[in-house]
């Protein structure tokens, strides 16, 4: 029997049991982490700085009624934004999501000026975003062909049809149900435009879909690794078809929302949409290799674009600076994300 000085040292001398709180500083850490090394993070900071130097530049950039513009402004590009961010975790792109804006806005345009219900407008504006989106997505992912290829090809077969359905002119004179489409596009609650709160559910509803669902673990998991996918039995066929059918209903809301908005329809709505909604994701954070990308990031993405645009227009500078400087920060937002990526390798 060892003596009790001897027994009290063999005590000390064993280990302790280690304790939750190395566990919980490691979380907390590793959470800290992770919300650092989001881009969008970085990205709103960024919109906060502008609003803040431009504000004190230009008083009237932080006027009501311009920040009023503003957020319809980014709104219409915000909600392309979210579709086309599906469809690029998903690994693919949708070059023809600005002209299905335009061939669902006609189609809308042309049902009101033929006097029928406000609701079968909206049917048949969703009804060709279903059939954009459905060739799209049964091409890229029953027929094989490359995303870029199909969509393409769509973004030019789209504004034509555009044309032809509009037959070469504007198409306003709605019947007698237009002015509940000038309600929706062109109304406003608790002083914000209901663009904003269009792309604010929306927002919401897809992080939610992508963060709980069984679909947005399945479209992440198809952008990170196409073969893996396949061999876990998910759908991956059926999946893009969906993810294209998404981003061409995105496009078909962004049409109510912008005839309602303007009182008619022109079949060039919606040109150039797919560069600044493809700008919008990456700047947000969205990796163009697929698996990563977020609604956040589209909506804030759009944002930053937005305010840089009215900003310069309000310093004065050329509008045809901002092409290039939607260029560039493409290439940097694609460098980040990239030398990100390093890191973490």
């Amino acid at each position: 029997m060892l003596p009790d000085g001897a027994a009290s040292q063999s005590t000390a001398e064993q280990p302790r049991p280690l304790g939750i709180e190395p566990a919980i500083h490691l979380r907390s850490t590793s959470l800290l982490h992770r919300v650092l090394g989001e881009q969008a993070l970085w990205v709103t900071v960024a919109v906060l700085l502008i609003v803040a130097y431009m504000s004190f530049r230009e008083p009237y950039f932080a006027s009501p009624e311009n920040f009023y513009n503003i957020s319809r402004n980014f709104a219409f590009i915000g909600i392309t934004a979210l579709g086309m961010t599906v469809v690029i975790i998903s690994g693919g792109i949708d070059l023809s999501i600005g002209s299905a804006v335009g061939l669902t806005a006609v189609a809308a345009g042309v049902v009101l000026q033929a006097g029928l219900p406000w609701y079968v407008a909206i049917l048949a504006a969703l009804g060709s975003g279903v059939l954009v989106g459905g060739i799209n997505g049964v091409l890229i992912a029953y027929v094989r062909l490359p995303p870029f290829v199909v969509t393409l090809g769509m973004m030019s077969a789209a504004r034509s049809a555009a044309v032809i359905l509009s037959g070469q002119r504007v198409v306003s004179n709605f019947g007698p149900d237009g002015p509940i489409f000038k309600a929706i596009g062109a109304g406003a609650f608790l002083g914000v435009s209901n663009p904003v709160w269009f792309l604010i559910v929306l927002t919401i509803l897809l992080a939610l879909v992508l963060r709980f669902t069984t679909w947005g673990r399945y479209v992440r998991a198809i952008g990170g690794n196409e073969q893996a996918a396949r061999m876990t039995g998910i759908p991956v066929d059926r999946i893009k078809v969906q993810v294209y059918v998404v981003a061409a209903l995105s496009a078909a809301l962004v049409a109510i929302l912008t005839i309602g908005w303007t009182g008619s329809a022109v079949n060039s709505l919606g040109t150039g949409y797919e560069l600044r909604a493809i700008a919008s994701t990456v700047i947000g954070g969205a990796n163009l290799l697929g698996g990563e990308g977020g609604a956040f990031g589209a909506l804030i993405g759009s944002v930053l674009l937005e305010i840089i645009r009215n900003g310069l227009l309000m310093a004065g500078v050329d509008s045809n600076w901002q092409g290039l400087l939607v260029g560039v920060f493409i290439v940097l937002s694609v460098s980040l994300d990239r030398i990100r990526g390093g890191k973490r390798g």
